[in-house]
């Protein structure tokens, strides 16, 4: 019965309320679990070649449990439940699972035992993605340059290509976040941008409003998010850890395949991708062919910053986001969604 006033036109207002609700929801019980488990997390032990990663010494360590968590009980409560919605949730919450072990582990786990389970959760992603969505992308005009006006470019990728090429974004994407969280703030700031990216696009390209839309679910994060953000502004007192890092990192390719516009995946996350992106093709490079690049850099890019150029957390973080929201803005201004986005009117 819910899902049918949700769904129905006549039924807007409830339907707004009850996505309030939601939001609600899942920024009221993050807190609750960061309050009440915040003295039985396991702390950060300090890293050694991170930029002031001695600070980060004692911190507590692993706090995205909390808020993935957070998501997946809100979720359940009010999202209409679907195989879609369950195997997502259960993707996101295995990242979480391995992230959090080896958040509580006292030895790091090694790069190859976090490299396979890395795989196999994201060739079960790139199966779920072409069961759900199909294999089928689209990619959006340039507004202005096409007599076909707004109409999507559509290619079909023969279904095998397009699991494996899922699960190379899904793995990049769940590395590449995982890097960036190295500076108060950073990786949930910048995850809050890439969601409100993705919503746009929903409102922009998407279809029916119902609760299932895209919208909620990357609305319903930022909800989680912000709880967190509180505690993890510089000086923060909480992090993240690898387990909420690495299931960001599933939710943001889940979130492009789900949309089929995949390629927007590499404007919203650019900045993910420039910052932890740049240190695994230089390692990659490194240990594989002996050829090094980027020797006057230091990677991840926002150690760069913050010892080469001698940027404040704050004013890497501010800047990061800057440059991520100006590219996002350029890129939906070009393709021609601005003109169907109502902004935040009917979210």
């Amino acid at each position: 019965m819910i899902t049918e006033l949700i769904s129905s036109e006549s039924a807007t207002s409830f339907g707004a309320l009850y996505r309030t609700l939601y939001y609600l929801c899942c920024g009221g019980i993050t807190l609750t679990l960061l309050l009440l488990f915040r003295n039985r997390m396991p702390c950060d032990q300090g890293r050694a070649y991170a930029v002031n990663g001695e600070l980060s010494r004692g911190k507590i360590r692993g706090v995205g449990i909390h808020f993935v968590l957070g998501y997946a009980i809100a979720t359940l409560l009010f999202v209409p439940l679907s195989w879609e919605l369950s195997v997502l949730l259960l993707l996101m919450i295995a990242s979480m699972v391995t992230g959090f072990l080896d958040d509580a582990g006292s030895v790091p786990w090694s790069g190859l035992k976090k490299g396979l389970l890395d795989l196999a959760i994201s060739l079960g992603a790139g199966f779920a993605a072409w069961q759900f969505y199909g294999n089928t992308i689209r990619i959006a005009r340039l507004a202005g340059f096409s007599d076909a006006g707004s109409a999507p470019i559509s290619i079909t990728i023969p279904w095998p290509i397009f699991v494996l090429l899922a699960a190379a974004l899904v793995w990049g994407s769940i590395n590449v976040v995982n890097c960036t969280d190295g500076v108060d703030g950073l990786c949930a700031t910048l995850s809050i941008v890439a969601l409100t990216a993705f919503a746009l696009l929903a409102i922009a390209r998407g279809t029916a409003d119902t609760i299932l839309t895209q919208r909620p679910i990357c609305v319903g994060m930022i909800a989680c998010l912000i709880p967190y953000l509180w505690f993890n502004a510089s000086p923060s007192s909480m992090l993240m850890g690898d387990a909420g890092s690495r299931a960001l990192g599933l939710l943001f390719a889940m979130l492009a395949l789900r949309s089929t516009y995949v390629l927007f995946y590499f404007a919203f996350c650019i900045i993910f991708m420039l910052d932890g992106g740049l240190g695994l093709v230089k390692l990659a490079l490194l240990r594989s062919v002996k050829i090094r690049i980027l020797k006057n850099t230091r990677t991840p890019l926002h150690d760069h910053a913050r010892k080469n150029l001698q940027w404040s957390d704050t004013q890497t973080v501010l800047r990061f986001a800057l440059l991520q929201a100006f590219i996002i803005i350029a890129v939906l201004a070009a393709t021609g969604c601005f003109g169907s986005v109502a902004w935040f009117i009917n979210i």
